[in-house]
């Protein structure tokens, strides 16, 4: 794990999404930004058998600040239905998938793995919807059924077009795994997971209108207790910060898997970042010590971007 030299330069499609002002002098912030604390509990918990990948780009310019065994790849949960959200969003900006078409909930099997739709009355919603709680809620039921309607073929091929050749969605959310499932939901690398979040908000996921609306869903994310948990933001209303931070997130959970990858942007810098950490889930303090971890590394990130 190292850091690269200090950026110096901003890129106008990031720069204009961010919408902010003149940056503050970055050399104000240079004695901090060395993500010191976070390579520091990273080593602890590979120490403890853990397997890690970690990876933070500078946006501005476009080279990594924080690796760590970032080309590894590992189980990464519901951070896996990103390529299936990009597929949907490219469906609807081509016209092959209607944003209003209604699909019935019965139409799959039931899972309680996560999600709101499964305690709500409506037995129907339109696919616009089922993307919203996917990247909201990390909604299971939602997200098989667009798994369901695009199919996991389209997926795997759009992963492809994306150019990612370590990522993969395996299968939809089940509440058990039999020995005839696919092990995981999905697999993919820090390294890859951080670029495709860079080119969500640089508009370079497949067209600018398809990273707009990807972008958009994701900003929705409820999930703010890993990395996010440093941001303080609300977790239900973040979209426009009034102190300008720009951030988009997705996590992953599983058993003893936890993974989020994301953008965050501040007035002196922005940065893309993927941490995915595999580990024995043999009690609450083994769980505990893996989010503070991510905490960490958020805290680290907070300054770096401000």
């Amino acid at each position: 794990m190292g850091t690269s030299p200090e950026p110096e330069r901003a890129t106008d499609s990031f720069r204009e999404l961010r919408r902010s002002n003149r940056r503050l002098p970055r050399r104000a912030a240079v004695g901090r930004r060395s993500f010191v604390s976070t390579l520091k509990s990273l080593d602890q918990l590979a120490g403890f058998g853990a397997r890690i990948s970690v990876r933070v780009n500078d946006l501005d310019r476009g080279t990594a600040v924080l690796v760590g065994d970032d080309f590894v790849t590992l189980p990464v949960a519901g951070l896996g239905v990103v390529p299936l959200l990009i597929e949907v969003a490219a469906g609807f900006e081509a016209g092959t998938l209607d944003p209003l078409e209604i699909v019935e909930r019965s139409s799959t099997d039931p899972v309680t793995v996560g999600g709101v739709w499964q305690h709500l009355k409506a037995p129907a919603l339109p696919l616009s919807d089922l993307a919203v709680l996917t990247a909201a809620t990390g909604d299971a039921t939602a997200a098989n059924l667009l798994i369901a309607r695009v199919g996991l073929e389209a997926v795997r091929a759009r992963i492809e077009r994306l150019g990612l050749s370590q990522a993969a969605l395996l299968d939809r959310f089940r509440d058990e795994r039999g020995p005839d499932d696919a092990p995981h939901v999905a697999l993919g690398s820090a390294r890859e997971l951080a670029e495709v979040f860079a080119a969500l908000v640089n508009a370079q996921a497949v067209s600018p209108g398809v990273s707009a609306q990807v972008a958009e869903w994701l900003s929705l994310n409820h999930d703010l207790s890993l990395v996010a948990s440093a941001t303080g933001l609300d977790p239900f209303s973040h979209e426009n910060d009034e102190h300008g931070l720009l951030f988009i997130n997705k996590t992953g959970r599983d058993a003893g898997i936890r993974v989020e990858a994301g953008v965050i942007a501040g007035p002196r810098a922005g940065v893309s970042y993927a941490l995915i950490v595999c580990f024995d889930d043999l009690s609450i303090m083994h769980r505990l010590r893996v989010h503070d971890a991510f905490r960490t590394l958020g805290v680290d990130l907070m300054e770096y971007v401000f």
